[in-house]
């Protein structure tokens, strides 16, 4: 797939991947739900027996493209989650978690109780040889932010298997992409992205969408490959790479992929920047973290870390 390589190609991800060899670190796929709603060029209502179908011909064309070592995550609404499984199952695909992805925001009924969360399904294609970089994603835990309980583990602790950090992209929210009827949340995808590739890997989505796949391995200095059935979603895809390559974030201390990780982290840290620099304990907790998170060897000081928590705050 060298020529594909840091693109968005224009077609049916079962036909363009057909022929590749394994390329993939790393697959995230956010495929239409079948639950009615109305893309630019598909309509996701069709008959269930055809849906199952197609998504047992899309994972198997994922997988065939995926590395022995690589990670294929998938969001689905609970109506095929267990479809998913099954065909996970099938195709010789490992689980290694069954995410809840839990948010605000949620859609209100009036018969029913309001669905709040999407399924994330995380499968690996060896059981036993997989990316995965738990100090990307550690946090503080409440050992050490509240009870000083010296049996904390230094490097903090992983988050558990129901997200709920990350609120859906609403209309009014800045990350939205008005063109594109659903978005993922950026840091949601950061998070996978940190966790299971590395940089240079490979991050493949077979339904690009709004493009936040691509945005997120752009930049976390990942390649990417990402596909898309709609001319109009491509070329707005596009446009919001461009947009992305065109800045330059840095402050005196900081680089952009710092400063990228250091809004990560208080997101998902769930402490407002604010309420960190005011406190000396929380700040020095929330460097730490940092410097674990990192994993480059640097040393980071309080100092630096509230003045870019205070630049990223304004």
């Amino acid at each position: 797939m060298p020529k594909f390589l840091n693109k968005v190609i224009c077609g049916d991800c079962i036909e363009v991947l057909a022929n590749a060899k394994p390329f993939a670190d790393l697959i995230f796929a956010d495929p239409p739900f079948n639950i009615g709603y109305k893309y630019d060029k598909y309509y996701d209502k069709v008959k269930k027996k055809n849906y199952i179908a197609w998504t047992k011909d899309w994972m198997a064309v994922c997988k065939k493209v995926l590395k022995p070592h690589g990670s294929f995550y998938i969001a689905i609404g609970d109506e095929y989650a267990a479809n998913v499984k099954i065909i996970a199952d099938e195709l010789g695909l490992f689980m290694r978690n069954w995410i809840i992805w839990h948010y605000t925001f949620g859609q209100q009924t009036k018969k029913k109780f309001a669905r709040a969360h999407t399924h994330i399904f995380y499968f690996v294609n060896d059981k036993k040889k997989f990316t995965f970089n738990d100090y990307a994603v550690r946090v503080p835990s409440d050992r050490q932010l509240i009870y000083n309980d010296r049996r904390a583990n230094p490097k903090g602790k992983m988050p558990n298997d129901v997200w709920d950090e990350f609120p859906r992209v609403c209309g009014t929210f800045k990350e939205r992409q008005g063109w594109h009827p659903c978005q993922m949340p950026e840091s949601l995808l950061t998070r996978i992205t940190a966790v299971s590739s590395n940089p240079g890997d490979c991050v493949l989505d077979p339904f690009s969408g709004s493009g936040t796949t691509t945005a997120v391995a752009y930049q976390s200095g990942r390649n990417y490959v990402g596909v898309e059935i709609s001319q109009k979603y491509v070329e707005n895809t596009e446009k919001r790479l461009a947009e992305l390559k065109k800045q330059q974030f840095s402050n005196l201390f900081l680089n952009a992929a710092e400063l990228n990780e250091l809004k990560r982290l208080s997101t998902d840290t769930k402490i407002p920047l604010r309420e960190i620099t005011a406190d000396k304990k929380l700040l020095k907790q929330f460097t730490n973290q940092f410097a674990v998170r990192m994993n480059n060897q640097k040393q980071y000081g309080t100092k630096q870390i509230m003045t870019a928590l205070e630049d990223l705050a304004d």
